[in-house]
């Protein structure tokens, strides 16, 4: 899969109109549309290994200056909130100043959040997908923690697709 396209944010009814984006894009879309994450526990789950797999993460917000700006260089993320709500901040990583190094084991780098960074609120049935040169600050609060259940704020499923980027 080729990376270089910018954020994409719609609703998951909508997912089909990416699919000619890639066969792993519309394999991701097609798991978010039919799993039912709330009975899946906290995870890894493989669809086609290391090439695709999706995290499910149940989690209570954060306030803005506690959530981190990342990047990743090797997979492209699709953010799905399944249940809950979370502003997620994002920008292009062009002339980002470097938090934390680029770390190849996680595929993971952070950046230090500039004084302008657009946001978007994320609620049920919303995704995300964010390229390599997309950066991102996930589990950000609305306006004060909101429990779900047992101090989960937010069900979110990041699906984790392989680019072919060296």
């Amino acid at each position: 899969m080729q990376t270089g396209g910018k954020m994409i944010v719609d609703k998951i009814e909508n997912s089909h109109l990416y699919n000619a984006i890639s066969q792993r894009l519309a394999k991701a879309f097609d798991v978010l549309k039919k799993e039912d994450f709330s009975k899946k526990a906290d995870g890894r789950y493989d669809i086609d290994g290391s090439n695709l797999y999706y995290l499910v993460q149940r989690y209570q917000t954060k306030p803005a200056d506690q959530c981190k700006l990342e990047a990743h260089k090797d997979y492209i993320d699709i953010q799905f909130v399944s249940a809950g709500e979370e502003i997620l901040a994002y920008t292009p990583i062009d002339n980002l100043e470097t938090a934390t190094p680029y770390n190849k084991e996680k595929d993971i780098i952070f950046y230090k959040t500039p004084a302008n960074i657009s946001s978007i609120v994320l609620t049920a049935g919303i995704f995300c997908v964010f390229f390599p040169d997309d950066a991102h600050k996930p589990k950000c609060q609305l306006k004060s923690p909101s429990n779900l259940s047992a101090g989960a704020d937010v069900l979110k499923i990041v699906v984790k697709i392989k680019t072919d980027r060296e």
